[in-house]
């Protein structure tokens, strides 16, 4: 496979991705976004611990998500559970930004 056949291939998965989360971002309330993963989700809960060695740390749990990962062949995942040193971003999701405009 070229270097031009593997762009391609990637792009078109990008596409595909993108198209998916069109699709499903409707269903959803929460975006949750980690360092590592981009979420859609109806529960989340963040929780905020301190390590032992001082340092601050975030656990998250979803429920029933949608995960954007275009190398994931099954992104609907029942439970998540994240636990990071990173930031965590979690917004709710206003249903009018998602409402297709009306045919004129």
């Amino acid at each position: 496979m070229s270097a031009e056949d593997l762009e391609k291939y990637e792009t078109e998965m990008e596409l595909q991705l993108y198209r998916e989360y069109r699709d499903v971002v409707g269903l959803f309330s929460y975006v949750v976004e980690t360092e590592r993963r981009f979420y859609l989700t109806n529960s989340v809960d963040l929780q905020v611990r301190g390590a032992d060695n001082g340092e601050v740390y975030f656990e998250v749990t979803m429920q029933d998500a949608w995960v954007w990962d275009m190398y994931r062949p099954a992104r609907f995942v029942k439970n998540v559970r994240v636990v990071t040193f990173k930031d965590v971003n979690v917004e709710e999701l206003a249903k009018s930004d998602f409402e297709l405009p009306a045919d004129q």
